[in-house]
């Protein structure tokens, strides 16, 4: 028997999966509530608004949907590298559940593109980036690989955060959108991609720094 609460929790779920699926196909601003509601099939016009309220709510219960699962990754990961003093333990640790979650999903997926076309407006971005630095695993993976990385200038450590998520975000979005589309890929698997970008990424902190006018 399906009772009323049952059905709420299926119509949330497709919605949330629609949503997350216009957005990473046309962008964010690209699609109104309205268009969410339509695809999933409700007939409602404020069935969107009526679950989630605004836009950007919608955007943090998308982004919340598939946080859960990596930060329950993350926090077994943190209890194996917890005392570490190597930057590539603790950058593993922010990619490896990502791209863990992605190859749980199967093909298609989404939420890469998605989060990449989140990342190019800047009040989600800062939404989004702000709640994902609260979790308490991700507080300790960001203060245990700020304890290995070398001395720099604020203004270029704070460069080379931005660089380094751009850099995650929009690498698994390129990877996620040619899996969907049978493409060639770099990489054999989600894992061998981690290992690439981790390489990358621990190279873009250990960087030398080059002085202002040099």
């Amino acid at each position: 028997m399906v009772t009323t609460g049952n059905r709420a929790v299926e119509t949330r779920e497709l919605i949330l999966a629609t949503a997350e699926r216009l957005f990473a196909e046309r962008g964010v601003f690209a699609v109104s509530n309205r268009q969410v509601g339509e695809e999933a099939g409700q007939g409602n016009n404020f069935a969107v608004g009526y679950h989630f309220g605004t836009k950007a709510d919608l955007v943090r219960a998308i982004v919340r949907r598939h946080t859960e699962p990596m930060e329950r990754t993350r926090a077994r990961m943190l209890a194996e590298v917890e005392h570490s003093r190597e930057p590539r333990d603790w950058v593993a640790c922010l990619v490896r559940p990502y791209t863990a979650h992605l190859a749980e999903l199967g093909n298609p997926t989404w939420f890469a593109r998605f989060s990449a076309q989140v990342m190019t407006d800047p009040g989600l971005r800062r939404t989004t980036v702000d709640e994902a630095l609260a979790t308490e695993p991700m507080r300790r993976i960001v203060d245990g690989l700020n304890r290995c990385l070398p001395a720099v200038p604020l203004p270029v450590h704070l460069e080379r955060g931005a660089m380094a998520r751009n850099l995650i975000s929009h690498t698994l979005a390129e990877r996620e959108a040619a899996l969907a589309a049978g493409a060639p890929t770099s990489k054999p698997s989600w894992d061998a991609a981690a290992t690439s970008l981790i390489d990358a990424i621990v190279g873009l902190l250990l960087a030398p720094v080059t002085p202002t006018g040099a």
